[in-house]
């Protein structure tokens, strides 16, 4: 897809609707913020943020704040071992302790592969994993290696185990394989190579102002509180220190696709970082884990990417192959739901391509509309409407289709038995034209500033701040 040419129409319909449903998750779920950023062959075809960057000051969340994404950092890793594989400086069946010593006999026996798969056996985050939980620093290299120095948990090349150890010591491999600091050449032979401008292997102080605070829970304090997140990660950058946008993971993650019309890795070693290894057995979600990759499916579709928890942020990216899409949702709270949004946003974008684009006749059949039980959202699509529900995680789910019978009418079609099926629904439109209340079977609907005025009217506010209502 060039720079020039025009959206699928069916894509941009669905882009068009995003912001709606967003807008409406973000305010109803109380979270601070998110940023979104969608990639389709190579270029960018929608990037939004939503809430705030903090909540102490009210900064205004932008596409250009940064994230830290945490566990991303692992494709970054993943990617650069592939990168040296391509060199001939390593093969992915080396023992470990070919490259870094000081090891355990045990852990130095396991190889390259397993340690990107976490199939190695190691432990997890070390007998303190209070790095992770903002009690003490990260880890340095000089308590890593002494981690590194006791036996591993489970025998390696027996079980799905993951290990933020496993990707500090491939930090630890790519150290003593090219001569120089992690950061320095993760980020010219990987980041550089991959155009990325916003994304660095750890926290730089320079980018201060640009960082988007984390939150905490709402409980048990009944309010959440700022996480700076400008802690340096040290020897478990590899694992967990990268910041970056949705947008530059979305461009990075999309070049990951073996089918991608351009990328700074080969074919070969795409296909080897997105080819299953494990199955996550216990897992009622079904994934699996390649190199530095999770995959998994949703419904029919193939996805891989990574998810990213740090201290006060969520995030995760998706590739969708046969959509030829790569999703990434960053969200600034330790309860953010960016698996969620994405999972939605895949919905949004795979319900709109299946309906396709709206019509002349259905184009005027849109908007957010009230009652007192819930909103709905008007998505038109070809010569139907559809009713979507934008509270819910995927707004389509069980949507009810608008059939448009003539001008401003309709009938009810393909709906739950529990909805007005077969009856009519009707626009009702103002002297100036324009839509002020929407009727579904018995059921009038209005729009969000009259809905405000017929609760105001009828009911007595309760105690609390309001939030604004996304429109």
């Amino acid at each position: 897809m060039s720079a020039d040419r025009p959206l699928d129409p069916a894509l941009a319909a669905a882009l068009d609707y995003l912001p709606r449903w967003l807008g409406y998750q973000v305010t109803s779920s109380g979270q601070p913020g998110c940023a979104v950023a969608i990639a389709c062959d190579g270029r960018v075809v929608f990037e939004r943020a939503f809430g705030a960057a903090n909540l102490a000051t009210d900064e205004a969340l932008t596409p250009r704040h940064r994230f830290r994404v945490a566990s991303h950092s692992k494709t970054f890793t993943a990617a650069g071992i592939l990168r040296l594989r391509e060199m001939d400086a390593l093969r992915l069946d080396d023992p470990v302790g070919e490259h870094v010593d000081g090891l355990h006999r045990d852990v130095a026996a396991v190889t390259i592969a397993q340690l990107l798969s976490h199939s190695g056996g190691l432990v997890r985050d070390g007998a303190d994993n209070g790095q992770f939980l903002d009690r003490r620093p990260f880890l340095d290299e000089a308590e890593l290696r002494a981690g590194l120095k006791a036996p591993p948990i489970l025998p390696a090349g027996t079980e799905f185990k993951y290990s933020n150890h496993g990707f500090g010591l491939l930090g630890l491999v790519i150290e003593a394989i090219t001569g120089e600091p992690y950061a320095a050449w993760i980020q010219r032979e990987v980041v550089r190579a991959a155009g990325l401008r916003e994304t660095t292997p750890d926290y730089d102080p320079s980018i201060r102002g640009r960082l988007a605070a984390g939150h905490s829970l709402e409980q048990p304090l009944g309010r959440r509180m700022i996480i700076p997140g400008r802690n340096s990660t040290r020897a478990m950058a590899a694992a967990t220190g990268f910041v970056s946008t949705a947008r530059d993971l979305a461009m990075f993650f999309g070049q990951l696709d073996p089918a991608a019309p351009r990328s700074f890795l080969s074919v070969a070693s795409r296909r080897e970082m997105t080819r299953h290894q494990w199955h996550d057995r216990h897992s009622s979600l079904d994934r699996h884990y390649g190199l530095g990759l999770i995959a998994g499916r949703l419904g029919a579709l193939d996805w891989f990417g990574h998810s990213g928890s740090f201290q006060g942020t969520l995030s995760r990216t998706a590739v969708v192959p046969a959509l030829g899409m790569t999703v990434s949702v960053l969200a600034n709270a330790i309860d953010g739901p960016s698996q969620a949004w994405t999972d939605g946003i895949i919905q949004v974008v795979r319900t709109l391509r299946l309906h396709g684009a709206p019509t002349r006749r259905s184009a005027g059949w849109t908007g957010r509309w009230w009652t007192l039980w819930n909103a709905v959202d008007l998505v038109p699509a070809r010569d139907k409407v559809l009713v979507a529900t934008p509270a819910l995680f995927n707004p389509f789910l069980d949507a009810a289709e608008i059939a448009i019978t003539g001008a401003n009418k309709g009938r009810i079609e393909r709906a739950s038995g529990f909805v007005a099926v077969g009856e009519p629904a009707r626009l009702v439109r103002g002297a100036g034209g324009a839509p002020g209340a929407l009727l579904l079977g018995g059921a009038r609907l209005v729009k969000t500033a009259a809905m405000r005025r017929e609760l105001r009217a009828r009911y007595r506010p309760a105690r609390g701040a309001a939030r604004p209502v996304v429109d």
